[in-house]
């Protein structure tokens, strides 16, 4: 094996390694999201302590994501990084132009419902993914 076999080998096995890592916190994320959304009304009953427990383990999962997360990214090679970076980059300006004037519409009775947080989510989801792909064609 010649040495850069060996490095695209170890670069491959760490690349696994942190996005294994990253679909396993996030996936204990979700579930602890899930139990702090729902287990208080279908479960305890709205118990204080359960629930004020139940989100700091949230909210402690969520930070060791947002870890995994970053090692996922510094793994990554420097064409990825930027792909992924400008896509970051574009969702948190999407997110926050269009949260803002969303919140905006209520506020200047142009639209008669409460603006959802699941609504903005939606759309920085398909933001980043579009921003994505639109990466992946540009450096094709």
């Amino acid at each position: 094996m010649t040495k850069q076999d060996c490095e695209q080998s170890s670069y491959q096995t760490k690349n696994n390694a942190n996005t294994k890592s990253l679909r396993n916190w996030t996936m204990v994320w979700v579930v602890t999201m899930a139990i702090a959304a729902f287990a208080p009304r279908f479960i305890w009953d709205f118990n204080t302590s359960l629930t004020i427990i139940t989100l700091l383990v949230n909210l402690a999962v969520g930070f060791r994501m947002l870890v995994a997360n970053r090692d996922y990214l510094r793994g990554l090679d420097e064409m990825q990084q930027k792909i992924l970076f400008d896509a970051m980059a574009v969702t948190l300006g999407v997110g926050l132009v269009v949260g803002l004037s969303y919140e905006l519409l209520e506020d200047i009775k142009l639209i008669a419902f409460e603006p959802e947080i699941s609504h903005l989510i939606i759309v920085m989801c398909l933001t980043n993914l579009t921003a994505i792909i639109a990466g992946h064609r540009k450096y094709r």
